[in-house]
C-alpha cells in the first residue's frame, strides 16, 4: 500500500488487539486492489462509514483538489451538491449493505473552476463492514463508459502485474508515467516520479548514456539499450531499456516508452569476469593477458614514429627460499609490496603488470633515450633491494632485470619477450641485483648501440650522409614546383641505408639533432639552387621526427643565420611532421609550430587518414599542407568509399586554406582520380622514385618542356 494512505482507526485497532490472520489477509487484497487505481484515469475513493475519505487514487485527488496525504480530514459527502446529497445518502448506505456494486449519477463540485458537474458513481463494500470504494467519472454514454473500463482494467492488471519497469517521457524529457515495478526499482513512490525529469535520476554517466542513445532524435527506432540510474539510496541501477519513440500522425515527437530490465548483478558478474580476465588478483596489476594487448598498442605507437618502447622483464631473486621458509601467505603479501614499490618507480603512462609467480614486467613508452630506461631500471633494482617487513617477518630479496628496445631489438611480441627474458637471465647469471640489456651474446647490444653512436658521429664528420629529393608535382600544370629531401647513409662497409636502419639510433642517442640540422642546411642550399634552375618559388620538404621536433628549438636562430645568408625565403623550406607528433602535448606542439610560423617556414602533416589526427587538428595547430597517406591513394582506385573519403579530405583542407599533397601515387588512373578530387599535388613512383638533385633538375626541366 502507498505510504501515504492510512489506515482506519477502527481496522487498526482491530488489528491491535488480535483479530485473525483472516482479517490481515483480507487487508492485504484490499491493499493490492486499491494500488491497481492508484494510476486510473478516473476517481477512486475508499470512504469509511462515517464517510471520511480514507484514500483517494491520483485522479480522485486532482478532482476534489485535495492533498492524498492528508484524506481522512476530509467527508466525501461535503464535495456533492446539496440538491442531490439526500439521494447521495441513500445510494451510500445501499453500497454498504449489498454485495452487488449500486450506481448513481448526481453533481459534484469539483476542482475544475469550482463548478458543479454530473458524474456516475460506482459503490461496493470493501468487504470489511466499515468502507466502501467509489469510483467517479464524468458521464458518459453507458456501452462506451463499460467498454472503458474494462479496458483500463485490463491494462491496469498488465501494467501492475508486469515483471519490468515502464516508463513514459513526453517531448521534453519529463516522465509521465512510470508503474509500481519501475518505481520499485529506483526506491520511490510512484508520485515522486511524475513529472519529474527522467534524467534527474541518472547520474553524470547515465545522462551520458540516456543522450547517445536520445529516442528524439528525428526518424529513430526502437531500440534496446543499456541506461543508468541511481537509485533513492544512492545505489547504481543499470537497466537494459527497450525504448519506443512515440510520434503523432503528422511526424511530430511525442515521448517515448520503454519496458526496462534490472540488469545490475548480471552487469557486475560480468565486470567482475572481465577483471578477472584481465587483473592479478593478488596484486590488482594487468595480468600476462592484458600485458599482451598493452604491449602490442606500444609497439603499434613505437611504428608511427612515437619514440621507442622498452621492455624489463622482472624477477625477484631469493624469493623462492623466502616463500618456502615463512609461507605462502607471507610470500604473497611480499609480491604485494614488490608490487607497489616497483609502481612506484615507474610512469602514470606505463604499465606494470605480473605475469605469474615472482615475474613482472614493465612496458615503459614513448621514450627518446635508452638514459631513461637506464634511471628507471635502477631506481627499480633500489627500490626491492630494501628489506621487507611482513607480518612480523623480515625479509631480503633483490631483483634482475632484463631490458629489451623496441624496434632497435625485435620487430615482433614473441622475439621482444623472449629478448627481455634472456637479458634477465644475462643479469641473474652475472650476479642478480643488476639489469641487463639483451643481446645476442650477453651486453653485445649495449656495446653495439655505443658503436653505432660513434660511427654516426664519424658520419656527421666525414659526410657520409647524403640526400635524395622525391619529385612533387602539381597536378593541374604536371609541372615539379616541390620536392621532398630524404636522408640516406652511405655507410662505408655495408653500403647505402635507409632511415629505418640507423635514426632509432640518432634519436636515442640525440644526434638526431644535429643531423637534422644538417638536413635542414643542406635542403636550404638546394632550394636556392632549384630557385634559379627550375622555378622561383621551389620548396624542398624535410621530415622532422618526433624526437627532433622537441628537441631542436635551439638551432631556430641558427637556421634564420642560414636562410638569411642564402637570401632564401623562409616559406621555400617546408617541415613535415607525423600525425603523433600532434600527440605529444597540445601546448608544447602549438608552441612549437607556432615557432616555425614565426621563422617564416611552412608545415606539412604526414601520412594524413591513417592515424589519430583530425580535420580538427588542422584548424587549431599551424598546418599549411596536408599529405594524404599512401594507403588511401591505393584505396582509392578500387573503393568508392575511400575515394569519397579523399574528397571529403581535400575539400575540408581546401575550406581551412591548405593544400593537398598526395603520397604513393603509382598508377595513372591512381593520378586522374586523385586530379579530379580536387588534389593539388602528388608525389610516387609514377612520377619518379628518389633521385639526387641533377635528375631531379632534369626530369623537372623535361617536365616544363611538356613531357608528361
Amino acid at each position: 500500500m502507498d505510504k501515504d494512505v492510512h489506515m482506519p482507526a477502527a481496522m487498526a485497532g482491530q488489528l491491535d488487539s488480535g483479530i485473525g490472520a483472516e482479517r490481515l489477509r483480507h487487508e492485504q487484497e484490499q491493499a493490492r486492489y486499491n494500488e491497481l487505481h492508484l494510476l486510473a484515469p478516473f476517481g477512486y475513493f475508499v470512504v469509511g462509514i462515517d464517510g471520511r475519505i480514507l484514500q483517494a487514487n491520483l485522479a480522485g485527488a486532482r478532482m476534489l483538489g485535495i492533498v492524498r496525504a492528508g484524506t481522512e480530514r476530509c467527508h466525501f459527502r461535503d464535495f456533492v451538491r446539496r440538491a442531490w446529497r439526500p439521494g447521495f445518502d441513500a445510494f451510500f448506505e445501499a453500497a454498504l449493505n449489498s454485495r452487488t456494486p449500486q450506481r448513481h449519477r448526481l453533481e459534484m463540485t469539483c476542482v475544475d473552476g469550482g463548478l458543479p458537474a454530473p458524474v456516475k458513481l460506482l459503490a461496493s463494500a470493501d468487504g470489511s463492514a466499515q468502507a466502501c470504494r467509489i469510483v467517479v467519472e464524468p458521464v458518459e454514454p453507458q456501452d462506451q463508459l463499460a467498454a472503458l473500463e474494462r479496458s483500463e482494467e485490463r491494462f491496469r492488471r498488465i501494467v501492475h502485474c508486469a515483471g519490468e519497469g515502464i516508463w513514459e517521457i513526453d517531448a521534453f524529457g519529463f516522465i509521465t508515467f512510470v508503474n509500481p515495478k519501475m518505481a520499485a526499482l529506483l526506491g520511490c513512490d510512484i508520485e515522486d516520479l511524475i513529472e519529474q525529469p527522467l534524467v534527474r535520476f541518472m547520474d553524470e554517466e547515465g545522462r551520458a548514456r540516456f543522450e547517445a542513445h536520445d529516442v528524439r532524435r528525428p526518424h529513430a527506432q526502437g531500440e534496446r539499450v543499456e541506461l543508468k540510474f541511481v537509485r533513492r539510496d544512492g545505489a547504481e541501477l543499470w537497466t537494459s531499456a527497450a525504448t519506443t519513440p512515440l510520434f503523432d500522425a503528422a511526424g511530430h515527437y511525442l515521448g517515448a516508452l520503454a519496458l526496462v530490465s534490472d540488469i545490475t548483478r548480471q552487469r557486475a558478474s560480468a565486470e567482475r569476469i572481465w577483471h578477472q580476465a584481465n587483473y592479478d588478483e593478488l596484486t590488482g596489476l594487468p595480468n600476462r593477458h592484458m600485458f599482451r594487448d598493452r604491449l602490442r598498442q606500444e609497439m603499434h605507437k613505437a611504428d608511427r614514429g612515437a619514440g621507442f618502447a622498452a621492455l624489463l622483464f622482472i624477477d625477484l631473486d631469493h624469493f623462492k627460499e623466502v616463500n618456502d621458509r615463512l609461507g605462502h601467505a607471507v610470500g604473497d603479501a611480499l609480491l604485494a609490496e614488490a608490487a607497489r614499490r616497483v609502481k612506484g618507480c615507474v610512469r602514470a603512462s606505463d604499465t606494470l603488470a605480473r605475469l605469474g609467480g615472482d615475474e613482472f614486467t614493465v612496458i615503459l613508452a614513448g621514450l627518446d633515450r635508452v638514459a631513461s630506461v637506464d634511471r628507471i631500471a635502477q631506481a627499480i633494482i633500489d627500490a626491492l633491494a630494501h628489506p621487507f617487513d611482513l607480518q612480523g617477518e623480515s625479509a631480503s630479496v633483490s631483483a634482475s632485470v632484463g631490458i629489451a628496445l623496441y624496434p632497435a631489438d625485435a620487430r615482433g611480441l614473441p622475439e621482444l619477450l623472449s629478448y627481455a627474458d634472456q637479458a634477465m637471465y644475462a643479469a641473474k647469471n652475472a650476479g642478480c641485483n643488476r639489469y641487463s640489456y639483451f643481446t645476442p651474446d650477453l651486453q653485445e647490444a649495449a656495446l653495439a648501440r655505443q658503436a653505432i653512436a660513434r660511427e654516426l658521429r664519424q658520419a656527421l664528420a666525414e659526410g657520409q650522409f647524403e640526400i635524395l629529393y622525391q619529385p612533387i608535382v602539381s597536378l593541374r600544370s604536371n609541372s615539379v614546383h616541390k620536392a621532398e629531401a630524404l636522408l640516406r647513409w652511405r655507410h662505408p662497409q655495408r653500403g647505402l641505408l635507409a632511415p629505418a636502419q640507423f635514426i632509432p639510433f640518432a634519436e636515442s642517442s640525440g644526434l638526431i639533432v644535429e643531423i637534422g640540422d644538417w638536413v635542414f642546411r643542406e635542403a636550404a642550399r638546394q632550394a636556392q639552387r632549384w630557385q634559379r634552375s627550375i622555378a622561383p618559388g621551389f620548396q624542398v620538404s624535410v621530415n622532422k621526427s618526433p624526437v627532433q621536433f622537441r628537441r631542436d628549438a635551439a638551432l631556430y636562430q641558427g637556421w634564420v643565420e642560414a636562410l638569411r645568408e642564402l637570401a632564401l625565403p623562409p616559406r621555400s623550406l617546408v617541415m613535415e611532421i607525423s600525425e603523433s607528433t600532434l600527440l605529444d602535448g597540445a601546448e608544447r606542439v602549438v608552441e612549437r609550430l607556432g615557432n616555425y610560423q614565426a621563422l617564416g617556414l611552412q608545415v606539412a602533416l604526414d601520412h594524413f587518414g591513417t592515424g589519430h589526427a583530425s580535420l580538427a587538428h588542422l584548424k587549431r595547430y599551424a598546418i599549411d599542407f596536408v599529405k594524404i597517406d599512401s594507403s588511401l591513394a591505393a584505396l582509392a582506385e578500387s573503393d568508392n568509399s575511400e575515394l569519397a573519403l579523399v574528397g571529403a579530405i581535400v575539400a575540408m583542407a581546401h575550406k581551412l586554406g591548405l593544400e593537398v599533397v598526395a603520397e604513393g601515387v603509382e598508377t595513372p588512373a591512381q593520378r586522374m582520380l586523385l586530379k579530379e578530387a580536387g588534389c593539388d599535388y602528388a608525389q610516387g613512383f609514377i612520377f619518379g622514385k628518389p633521385m639526387t638533385a641533377l635528375e631531379l633538375e632534369t626530369l623537372a626541366a623535361n617536365r616544363m618542356g611538356g613531357a608528361a
